[in-house]
């Protein structure tokens, strides 16, 4: 005959009900105790203290766009303030050219994520001068390439590069029309908190994102060129139409560099 098993009503009433509070007790006197052994085993005259963890910082809103807006009348020939400042905000200037290294070949080769550029009228001669950095495309095409999705756009507009998977293919700089992207060749010593580098990662202008996640309402960039006397760069949000950026954009005329290409970006140029 075949073994019989014998199977309990999953409604049937027990007792563990009745038991869970007494067991429940016990394990919180021993836990308890267990508590207090521990803390004498860490060192005599030593307090522990509870330590509670920092806020989750809030979603980025996508109600927001981030952007600049540059007046190329106002960018002084030889002025480096936007450049100098960016590279001290994030650590740019901490690099050190390589033992043996030709100083052409290093200032080539150097992450920068702000360079001057000058534009030549072939018919007039004019020359103008105009900050160039990632322009932070609605529809960036270093992320259309990158194999790992490294390079990415937040909602709020930013397009930035996550060094953790970032392989160092070099995809998305040869994709930029605006060549502002940079390699990071060396292994870098000094380095800053806030903007952690490491060898083979690529790395672009990110509009000071650790300012805008803490609340602060300018960059770097801003802050050194209003400071030289200058004032030609203008950042805020490309979305409210009562911000700065806004209001100036409704006041001149201005310009996206390689508008041809339909990418949006969220740097705007007048004078050009």
């Amino acid at each position: 005959m075949g073994k019989t098993t014998e199977m309990k009503d999953h409604h049937e009433p027990t007792d563990q009900a009745a038991d869970s509070r007494p067991a429940d007790s016990s394990r919180r006197a021993f836990m308890g105790v267990a508590a207090g052994v521990t803390a004498a085993v860490v060192a005599p005259g030593v307090v522990l203290h509870s330590v509670t963890a920092a806020p989750r910082s809030e979603a980025v809103a996508g109600d927001v766009r981030w952007g600049l807006l540059i007046d190329t009348a106002k960018c002084a020939d030889g002025c480096s303030a936007c450049v100098d400042a960016c590279g001290r905000e994030n650590g740019l200037d901490l690099q050190s050219k390589p033992e043996g290294a030709a100083q052409a070949h290093w200032d080539d080769q150097k992450a920068v994520w702000i360079r001057k550029v000058k534009l030549r009228d072939n018919q007039t001669g004019r020359v103008t001068n105009l900050p160039m950095m990632c322009q932070h495309c609605e529809h960036p095409p270093c992320v259309d390439v990158c194999p790992t999705g490294a390079s990415f756009k937040r909602a709020d507009g930013i397009v930035m590069v996550d060094r953790h998977t970032c392989i160092g293919c070099r995809y998305c700089m040869m994709a930029c029309p605006y060549k502002a992207r940079s390699f990071i060749h060396e292994v870098m010593e000094d380095q800053l908190t806030r903007v952690p580098r490491g060898k083979g990662c690529v790395e672009s202008c990110n509009l000071c994102v650790h300012r805008r996640d803490f609340g602060e309402a300018s960059t770097a960039c801003v802050d050194a060129c209003r400071e030289a006397g200058h004032e030609a760069i203008v950042f805020g949000d490309l979305k409210d139409p009562e911000s700065t950026i806004r209001l100036r954009l409704a006041e001149m005329a201005s310009r996206q560099i390689r508008e041809d290409l339909s990418l949006n970006t969220g740097v705007r140029y007048s004078g050009i």
